[in-house]
């Protein structure tokens, strides 16, 4: 069966099934214990064939319990995250409006614990409840257990071990609205927005994304390709003598640099490979021209990182995980 994903490469699975409860699931994977387990395919890079039984997470439910001014929002993991925003800012709560239009599932979001615009997953959960494969139970962990980091997390490093189930989110006045982050700054400022509410930071978002984003039913692409490369402090010293103007960060464990101008100043924004290329708004997102398969993808982001390490000496990492058929570990 053909498999959906954002890429829009060709992927056929020769065993896909949509899971619609957690029951359904956990019976699923007695039977098919190598199973991979996935979304809405947002943020993976498949093969064009794929041996290993795929199992899609539909199973939907979202609970929210208010704890005066503020609330906990319990979601499902086949939930869209997007809907999950919308959804609670119009419950009048704040806290996920620098995450809208972030595409992919809810289950997908402490993966890769997504971010955008300051903020991260990280920073608004309680917790996240999983199903452990080799113990075959559920349980529930806190976020000090997860392994979170810059786009990284326990679930992508060892993507075998749990599958996630649901989350619980902490919303409401409780998280301070995030605005130092510049873009967003500009185009509150653009609106006249000097107080804004946290639904008028989710319009602003919207507008800067779909401004700089392709729409994935029209070119295939995950967003961002690559990670923002962190650095140590004597590096990106170093690299800003060579390179005036260079967009620096203070980071945890170093300096943050912007990938996107690294690319750009390698000159690869709007550039084509074949059927694949880098998109001539935002030069992180490496977009499908038509008929575009993972090798062709992986291959001009193999280009770009070699690019980058010639000409400043730093490793870009690529933001989605390329699916490798084979059983689970």
């Amino acid at each position: 069966m053909p498999v959906p994903n954002a890429l829009g490469v060709p992927c056929t699975a020769q065993r896909l099934r949509f899971v619609r409860s957690e029951q359904e699931l956990m019976e699923a994977l007695s039977c098919w214990r190598d199973a991979l387990v996935v979304g809405q395919c947002s943020n993976l890079v498949l093969p064009k064939r794929l041996e290993r039984p795929l199992l899609v997470a539909a199973w939907r439910g979202l609970r929210l319990v208010r704890e005066g001014a503020d609330a906990l929002l319990t979601v499902a993991a086949g939930e869209s995250w997007h809907a999950l925003v919308r959804y609670s800012l119009g419950q009048g709560l704040g806290g996920l409006e620098n995450l809208a239009l972030i595409p992919g599932s809810v289950g997908a979001a402490p993966i890769q614990n997504i971010g955008a615009y300051g903020v991260e997953l990280s920073e608004r959960l309680i917790q996240v409840r999983v199903f452990d494969r080799r113990r075959g139970r559920v349980r529930r962990l806190a976020p000090s257990e997860c392994g979170f980091g810059y786009r990284t997390s326990l679930f992508k490093a060892q993507p075998d071990l749990y599958v996630v189930l649901g989350l619980t989110l902490r919303v409401g006045p409780c998280n301070p609205l995030v605005l130092d982050y510049p873009d967003v700054g500009r185009e509150l400022a653009k609106a006249g927005r000097a107080a804004p509410t946290p639904r008028q930071v989710a319009e602003a978002v919207i507008r800067i994304r779909r401004r700089k984003l392709p729409d994935p039913k029209r070119w295939g692409n995950v967003g961002s390709f690559f990670k923002n490369p962190i650095v140590s402090q004597r590096t990106a010293d170093r690299l800003g003598r060579r390179q005036p103007g260079l967009v620096a960060h203070s980071a945890l464990g170093g300096v943050k640099l912007a990938a996107a101008q690294l690319i750009d100043l390698c000159g690869w924004k709007g550039r084509r490979l074949g059927r694949v290329g880098v998109w001539r708004r935002q030069p992180l997102v490496l977009v499908n021209l038509g008929g575009g398969e993972a090798d062709d993808f992986l291959a001009l982001a193999q280009r770009i990182q070699a690019s980058v390490m010639r000409r400043f000496a730093v490793r870009l990492e690529l933001e989605p995980t390329p699916v490798q058929d084979g059983p689970a570990a």
